[in-house]
Order: structure tokens, then C-alpha cells, then sequence
């Protein structure tokens, strides 16, 4: 039997390490890569296209939710675990619209993290029993769902550098673009959310869990 590939992104080195130990105590699971940010995370699993790919949500340069959209396009095949200390319902609504099929704690994984991988190696869905049956089936409409989609997949990208505190120069050449271009894409975000200030995107990035304080 052909081993398991497993993507472990997450941007602290010590959580890594106890992931990568947990996971290759099965015989046939193999960390083939691991990411200290959802940028990383992405290229990686385009590189390396692993059977699964275990994503902290509060990554730094692109969280979680975006991340996991960006695997699916560059790795279809790739199931999807968000592993967090989150317990929100409303996370759980943006990672299964991305298109992640699991969703645990970290004060659960050495409980039911070998369970969760192993269902999603046989592209079974599993999700913590800590959060409800509506959060994963259920598509909220709520507000802050509604402002988010009206954000293009670049935007939201952007919104979190800037957030971050990254300067329109920083943002042009982490995204390989024109500093005109984040520019724009930065007034246009400011329109859209009718925002008038960064104080005001920055509180909005940490109200709806785009970074994390």
C-alpha cells in the first residue's frame, strides 16, 4: 500500500514538530512538507500535491480560509483539515465554503487527529464534535459572509497584508504586482466595505478572524 502524503502548515515551529511525530507514528503516513505561512502552505501544495494538507487557520501573509481556497484550485485532489484553537461556528461556515472537508481543535488533536486524517484519506468529511451540524451545512448570510463576498479572492489577500501592517510597496512585491495596482486594490476594499481609515480594515481583519491579535 502506497504511503499517505501529508502537507503540515502552520507558523509555529513547535506545533509542527509535535504534528509531524503524531502523524508518522503510522506506518504509512508521510509529512512531505511543511509551511510557517498560507503563502508557503500554497506554493507547497502545488509542488508537492499532498493526499492531504492539515492548516492552521491565524497564518500570517494568508490565513487559513484563503489558503485552503488557493489549495483547491493548484491541488484539487488534496482533502483539507483545519486544525485550530478556534471553536467557532461561523469558521467552520468559511473553511467548508472554501473547501476544506475536516475541521478540529488543537486541544483535541492527540485525540482524534489520526481519526480525522484517516477519514479524510478516504474522502470522508470529519469535524469536531464541538462545533454544530448547522455550521457545516448551513450557508450563512449573514452581514459580515455578505461584505466578505463582495471582495474579490486578490482583495482578501490584500486586506489581510494590509491589516498586517504591510505597506502598499510590501504588499506589490509579495503579490508580484505594481505598487499602483495594490494601490488600487486598496481603495477599491476601502470603497467596498465603505471604510475610512485602516484603524477601521484592521478592526474589521480581527472581528472576522483574517488575522489574529
Amino acid at each position: 500500500m502506497s504511503q499517505l502524503s501529508i502537507l503540515i502548515a502552520d507558523d509555529h515551529a513547535v506545533v509542527r514538530a509535535g504534528l509531524r511525530t503524531l502523524l508518522e507514528s503510522h506506518p504509512r503516513w508521510q509529512v512531505c512538507a511543511e509551511a510557517a505561512d498560507g503563502r508557503d502552505a500554497v506554493e507547497k501544495a502545488a509542488k508537492h500535491k499532498p493526499q492531504i494538507a492539515i492548516l492552521d487557520i491565524g497564518m500570517p501573509l494568508l490565513n487559513g480560509v484563503e489558503a485552503t481556497r488557493q489549495i483547491r484550485k493548484s491541488s484539487p485532489s488534496t482533502e483539507i483539515l483545519i486544525l485550530t484553537m478556534h471553536e467557532s461556528d461561523e469558521l467552520v461556515q468559511q473553511v467548508v465554503e472554501a473547501g476544506a472537508r475536516g475541521y478540529i481543535l488543537k486541544d483535541e488533536a492527540d485525540r482524534v487527529l489520526l481519526d480525522a486524517v484517516q477519514a479524510l484519506s478516504q474522502h470522508k468529511p470529519f469535524f469536531s464534535t464541538r462545533v454544530s451540524e448547522a455550521a457545516v451545512t448551513t450557508d450563512p448570510s449573514d452581514s459580515a459572509k455578505s461584505s466578505r463576498s463582495r471582495l474579490t479572492p486578490r482583495e482578501r489577500e490584500i486586506l489581510q497584508l494590509l491589516a498586517e501592517g504591510k505597506s502598499n510597496k510590501e504588499v506589490a512585491n509579495l503579490l508580484n504586482i505594481s505598487v499602483n495596482t495594490a494601490e488600487a486594490h486598496r481603495a477599491n476594499i476601502m470603497l467596498k466595505l465603505d471604510f475610512h481609515s485602516l484603524a477601521e480594515l484592521v478592526l474589521y481583519a480581527i472581528r472576522n478572524n483574517i488575522i489574529q491579535t
